[in-house]
C-alpha cells in the first residue's frame, strides 16, 4: 500500500464531504442564525462529537487497528474476526448502558456543558430536547468507527472515508424538507444528525460484509483479547480525542459570553475542519496501518522514511491553507454564511474566530500525524498524558484570554494549546529515538514557509487594493471575488513552490500515479 495514495483517496472522500458539510452549514446559518436556538442546537451537537472522539473514532481506532492488523498477520482473517465479533459486541453492550443513563441525565450533562445558558430556562429546555435527539448517534458512529477500523485495517478505505458524506446528506436534508413539520429548526436538524447514524452503520456493515467479513453479535464475554484492547483504549480516549475536549471547553465557556458566541465558534471551526479533516485525517488513517506492519516487520527505516513523508505531506498543505485562512478570514465568511438570519456583524465575527483557529490549524494536523507514532508501537499512555497537559493549558489560556478578547480569546487558546501538544508528541518521539528528521524535509520545511509567505503577501494585496469593492457588493460580485483571491493565492503559491523547491511538478506526477511526494528528491 502506498502511503500517499491511501491519503489522496481518504482526503478526496473526505474533501466531497466537507463540500457537503458547507452546503449544510449553508443551510444551517440561512434558517438558524446565530441566535439562541443556534446555539442551543451547536450545544447539543458538540455531546455526540465528544463522545464520538472520545469513545470511539479515537480510543477504539487507535488500539483496536494494531490489534486487529496483528491478528488479521499472526492467526489469519477468521481468528481476526472473531476478536472483531467480541469487541464489537462488547461495545455494543457498553454503549447501550452508556446512552440510557445519559439520556436520562441529560439537563445535568447541559448544566454541565453550557452553565451560561442557567439564566434562559427556554434555551436550556431546548437544547436537552436537541440533545436527547441527536445523542443516539454515538452509539451507532462507534460501531461504524469499529468497522471502519477493520476495513483501514485490510487496507480498504473509501467505503469508511466516505462515511461523513452520509451526515451530511440526512442534514441536509432535514434542513430542506423536515424544518416546515418541526417546532424548531433544530429540532428537524436534530432529527438529521439521528437518521445519518443508522444510515451509517448500514452503508459499512454492507461493506464489511462485501470484504468477506459478515460481522454477528455473540453473547458478550471480555475475552483476553478484549480486556487488552480495553486497557488500551482507556487512556488513548482523551489523547486522540484532545481537540474535541477543547472545542467542547470552549463551549462550555463562550456560554458564558453574549448570545452568538457559541455560534460564531462552531462556523469558524467549521471552515477551519475542511483542511484538517481533508489532510488530518488523511493522514492518521492511512499512517497507523502502515507503520504497525511496517514495526512488526521489523523495517524501522522504513516506517522512519514514512513517518518523514507524511510530516512533509502535512504541512506542505497546512502551512499555506494556514495563512489563507488568516488573510481571506473575511471574504470567506462572508461568501458562504452572510445570507438569511446570518448577517454582515456576525460573518466580521466569525471571520475573527476563524482567524485565531487557522493559526494552529498546522498544529492540529501534526498531532494526527505524529500520534500513531506512538500508538504504532503500542503505547496508548504517553498522548494521553501530553493530551492531559494541552487542556490544561488550553483552560487556563481560555480564563485568561476569553475576558479581554472575548470568543476570539477561546479559539486562540485552542490553537496556542494545540502548538503546545504538537511539538511535545514530536520532542518525546525525538527522545526516544523513533523521529529523525531526514534532509530531504529539513531542506523543503523554510521553502514551504517562504512560498505560503509569499502567497499570502499577494492574497492580502489583491484583497486590500483591487477586490474590496466587489466584497463589499452583491452577493454574486462576492463570490467572484473570492473565487479570484482563491486561484491567485493557489496559482501564486504552486509557482512560488516550485521556484523555491518546496515542491514541485514531479512531486504532482507521483501522487497522480499513487507514489505520493515520495517519488522525487529535488533541491
Amino acid at each position: 500500500m502506498a502511503l500517499l495514495r491511501s491519503i489522496v483517496t481518504i482526503g478526496g472522500l473526505t474533501m466531497v464531504s466537507r463540500v457537503l458539510g458547507f452546503i449544510r452549514d449553508m443551510l444551517i446559518a440561512a434558517v438558524l442564525g446565530a441566535g439562541p436556538v443556534a446555539d442551543a442546537f451547536f450545544v447539543a451537537f458538540r455531546l455526540p462529537n465528544l463522545f464520538r472522539a472520545l469513545f470511539a473514532e479515537g480510543a477504539f481506532s487507535a488500539a483496536f487497528v494494531p490489534l486487529f492488523a496483528r491478528s488479521v498477520e499472526a492467526e489469519g482473517e477468521g481468528r481476526a474476526a472473531a476478536f472483531a465479533e467480541q469487541a464489537l459486541s462488547v461495545l455494543l453492550s457498553a454503549l447501550l448502558v452508556f446512552l440510557v443513563v445519559f439520556e436520562i441525565a441529560m439537563p445535568l450533562l447541559i448544566y454541565v456543558i453550557a452553565p451560561g445558558f442557567g439564566d434562559s430556562p427556554a434555551q436550556v429546555d431546548l437544547a436537552i430536547q436537541f440533545a436527547r435527539i441527536n445523542f443516539p448517534y454515538l452509539l451507532f458512529i462507534s460501531l461504524v468507527s469499529l468497522m471502519a477500523g477493520i476495513l483501514n485495517s485490510l487496507g480498504r478505505f473509501a467505503a469508511a472515508a466516505a462515511t461523513p458524506i452520509l451526515l451530511n446528506v440526512a442534514m441536509i436534508a432535514a434542513a430542506l424538507m423536515l424544518v416546515p413539520w418541526t417546532p424548531t429548526p433544530g429540532h428537524a436538524l436534530a432529527w438529521g444528525v439521528a437518521a445519518a447514524g443508522v444510515l451509517q452503520f448500514l452503508w459499512l456493515f454492507y461493506f464489511c460484509g462485501r470484504a468477506g467479513l459478515w460481522l454477528r453479535l455473540p453473547r458478550p464475554r471480555l475475552t483476553p483479547e478484549v480486556r487488552l484492547l480495553v486497557r488500551r483504549a482507556l487512556p488513548v480516549a482523551l489523547g486522540a480525542g484532545i481537540y474535541q475536549v477543547n472545542l467542547t471547553i470552549n463551549t462550555a465557556l463562550a456560554s458564558w459570553l453574549p448570545a452568538g458566541s457559541v455560534s460564531y465558534l462552531f462556523y469558524a471551526d467549521r471552515v477551519n475542519q475542511l483542511p484538517l479533516g481533508i489532510v488530518g485525517i488523511a493522514v492518521g488513517t492511512a499512517l497507523l496501518p502502515l507503520l504497525s506492519r511496517q514495526l512488526r516487520a521489523g523495517h524501522g527505516p522504513a516506517a522512519m522514511h514514512s513517518q518523514n513523508r507524511a510530516l512533509e505531506f502535512t504541512l506542505l498543505l497546512t502551512v499555506p491553507a494556514a495563512v489563507a485562512l488568516i488573510v481571506l478570514a473575511t471574504p470567506i465568511m462572508s461568501v458562504l454564511f452572510e445570507r438569511g438570519a446570518f448577517g454582515p456583524a456576525e460573518a466580521e465575527a466569525t471571520a475573527t474566530a476563524l482567524a485565531a483557529y487557522a493559526f494552529g490549524l498546522p498544529a492540529y494536523v501534526l498531532i494526527k500525524a505524529l500520534a500513531p507514532g506512538f500508538f504504532a508501537r503500542e503505547d496508548t499512555r504517553t498522548p494521553v498524558k501530553v493530551a492531559a497537559a494541552s487542556a490544561a493549558i488550553n483552560v487556563g489560556l481560555n480564563l485568561v484570554l476569553m475576558w479581554p478578547f472575548s470568543f476570539v480569546g477561546i479559539a486562540a487558546s485552542t490553537a496556542i494549546a494545540s502548538w503546545i501538544n504538537a511539538l511535545a508528541l514530536a520532542a518525546i518521539l525525538w527522545q526516544r529515538g523513533h523521529l529523525r528528521v531526514d534532509e530531504r524535509l529539513r531542506r523543503r520545511l523554510p521553502r514551504v514557509l517562504g512560498a505560503s509567505a509569499i502567497m499570502g503577501g499577494v492574497c492580502a494585496a489583491l484583497h486590500l487594493l483591487v477586490l474590496g469593492p466587489w466584497l463589499a457588493g452583491h452577493q454574486a460580485h462576492r463570490v467572484v471575488a473570492l473565487a479570484i483571491l482563491v486561484g491567485v493565492g493557489l496559482a501564486t503559491f504552486a509557482l512560488s513552490a516550485q521556484l523555491f523547491g518546496a515542491a514541485g511538478v514531479q512531486d504532482l506526477r507521483g501522487l497522480l500515479k499513487g507514489r505520493g511526494i515520495e517519488g522525487s528528491d529535488t533541491a
